[in-house]
C-alpha cells in the first residue's frame, strides 16, 4: 500500500506531462493521419526511447547536474530549437503543397531516429522527469522505488504515443486530414516555430552568461 501511495501522485503527474499536446504529441499525431498506423507506431517507439533516456539521466541523479550545467543546456536548448524549427518547415512545406505524393518507401529507422532525435533535443524533459519524481519520492524511500517508479513512467509514456499512433491513423482521422491537410499542416507548422523559438530564446536568457 505504501508503495502504491507512492507511485499514484508520480504516475498522475506524468500522464498530465505526457499526454499534454506537446510537439511530440503533435508530431506523433500528424504522422498518423499523413502516413498511418505503422510510421506513427515507429515514430513513437523513437519518442519513447528518448523519454527513458531522461528519465535514466534524472533517476541516476545526472538530471540535477545537467540542470546546473548552463553550457550543456545552451547548447542542448540551441539544437532542440533547431530541430524544432526543420520540424516545422517541413509541416510548413507540406501545407504549402498539399496534393503532393507520399514517398512509397521509407525506411522504418529513419521514422525511429526522427521520433528518437525529438525527445533527446528537448532538455525540457528532464526538468519534467526531475520534478514528476520528486512529487511522490522522499529521501528515505530506497532505490529500488526510484527505479520502479522510473520504469512505470517510461512504459506509460509509451502506452501514450501508442495510443496517439492508433487513434490518429483511424479511417475517420485521416481521412480529415487530406480533407484539411492545408490547414493542419500550416496549424503545426506554426506551433513547432514557436516552440522553437522559443526554446532558442531561453537559452540565450539562460544561456552560459546566465
Amino acid at each position: 500500500m505504501a508503495v502504491l501511495e507512492t507511485l499514484v501522485p508520480i504516475l498522475l503527474a506524468f500522464f498530465i506531462v505526457a499526454a499534454s499536446p506537446g510537439p511530440a504529441n503533435i508530431a506523433t499525431a500528424t504522422i498518423a493521419m499523413r502516413f498511418g498506423r505503422r510510421r506513427a507506431l515507429v515514430f513513437g517507439a523513437g519518442l519513447s526511447v528518448g523519454l527513458a533516456f531522461w528519465g535514466v539521466i534524472a533517476a541516476s541523479g545526472l538530471g540535477a547536474v545537467l540542470q546546473g550545467s548552463a553550457q550543456v543546456l545552451f547548447v542542448l536548448k540551441i539544437l532542440g530549437g533547431l530541430y524544432l524549427l526543420w520540424l516545422a518547415f517541413q509541416s510548413g512545406r507540406a501545407a504549402l503543397k498539399p496534393g503532393e505524393a507520399m514517398p512509397a518507401r521509407t525506411a522504418e529507422g529513419r521514422w525511429f531516429v526522427r521520433g528518437l532525435m525529438l525527445n533527446l533535443s528537448n532538455p525540457k524533459a528532464v526538468f519534467a522527469w526531475l520534478t514528476v519524481l520528486s512529487m511522490g519520492l522522499e529521501a528515505g524511500d530506497g532505490r529500488g522505488l526510484l527505479i520502479l517508479a522510473t520504469l512505470v513512467c517510461v512504459a506509460l509514456g509509451f502506452v501514450n504515443y501508442a495510443a496517439h499512433a492508433l487513434t490518429f491513423s483511424l479511417p475517420g482521422f485521416m481521412a480529415g486530414y487530406r480533407r484539411c491537410q492545408r490547414w493542419i499542416d500550416g496549424a503545426v507548422a506554426g506551433l513547432f516555430s514557436l516552440a522553437g523559438f522559443g526554446l532558442i530564446r531561453s537559452a540565450f536568457q539562460r544561456g552560459p552568461a546566465a
